[in-house]
């Protein structure tokens, strides 16, 4: 069957599937899949402060960052919302990005701005460069990636197809809700804050340095909870119909919370990225858009 692609939100334009997500599914646990990530924004950044420069203005630990070992990260503003979700890995000479598309400009712009006198330079290479969901058993961080010149990206994707099965968006973002992992322009909206979102210990490392919004973070962590907690929800499978991105969660007449990510699993079957309230018992069946769903905890209540 010929590709479907994905008409609207951040992945429009990109593979959705190929006619039997299942097994792109099962293809993809078990590491003989590969995805088109080209959609994907790439950005880099040279020059030899360009490690100890983004330590000081990431959630991530970059100044010891290793050669070719691939991390997640994000940037907050100065009270910790997040502003920006990217995944990043060094060559030696270069550091490279990738992010959402729409989220390409604003980062890019608030890092030309915080160079200063530093010896570093923050570009886009999203038209030379792509990103490939490359072969091999998941990373924990959606990878494993590769970054190839976009002149080699047909011919790479051609000798990945010949032993290897080519999957879409549908079963990348099954993996992705499965595994619990929070995608900004999803799962955030302009009040999130890492806590909340199970980043702690993974993009967020707590034991590094000073970085724009960390005091939020380790105030929240040290001395109380995030108002808002990550759930998994497991949607009622006998219904038509599934909620939408941004669709509101209700626990009996009270809203508690907003959608993030549906996704049809091969195991798991339908299930759901939702941001509720903390204080929501953990017991409780919500309802989204007339689907009931239980929740399995992520980010915890107490």
């Amino acid at each position: 069957m010929s590709a479907v692609l994905v008409e609207e939100g951040p992945d429009k334009g990109a593979i959705w599937h190929f006619g039997e997500p299942n097994h792109e599914q099962r293809a993809l646990v078990a590491g003989t899949a590969f995805a088109d990530l080209s959609h994907r924004a790439v950005l880099t950044i040279t020059g030899v402060d360009r490690l100890t420069w983004m330590n000081d203005l990431a959630t991530q630990e970059f100044a010891a960052l290793q050669p070719g070992i691939w991390v997640e990260s994000l940037m907050l503003d100065a009270q910790g919302h997040i502003t920006h979700q990217f995944f990043a890995v060094d060559d030696g000479e270069t550091l490279w990005l990738h992010t959402e598309k729409e989220k390409e400009e604003p980062l890019l712009t608030f890092l030309q701005k915080m160079v200063f006198m530093l010896r570093v330079e923050p570009k886009s290479a999203s038209g030379t460069h792509a990103v490939v969901r490359a072969p091999g058993l998941h990373d924990g961080i959606g990878g494993p990636y590769a970054i190839v010149p976009r002149t080699e990206l047909t011919e790479t994707l051609e000798a990945f197809r010949s032993v290897h099965m080519q999957v879409g968006t549908w079963a990348l973002e099954a993996e992705r809700v499965g595994a619990h992992r929070a995608r900004i322009l999803f799962e955030t909206d302009h009040k999130s804050i890492p806590n909340e979102l199970g980043f702690l210990n993974g993009a967020v490392h707590m034991k590094k340095g000073c970085y724009p919004g960390q005091e939020t973070v380790a105030k929240v962590f040290n001395l109380g909870h995030p108002p808002r907690r990550l759930v998994l929800l497991h949607l009622d499978g006998s219904m038509v119909h599934y909620p939408a991105t941004g669709a509101k969660v209700f626990s009996g007449e009270k809203e508690v919370g907003y959608i993030g990510t549906v996704a049809r699993h091969f195991e798991l079957g339908p299930i759901a990225l939702a941001v509720i309230r903390r204080t929501t018992p953990v017991t409780d069946v919500l309802l989204v858009d007339g689907v009931p769903a239980n929740q399995e905890v992520i980010v915890a209540a107490e």
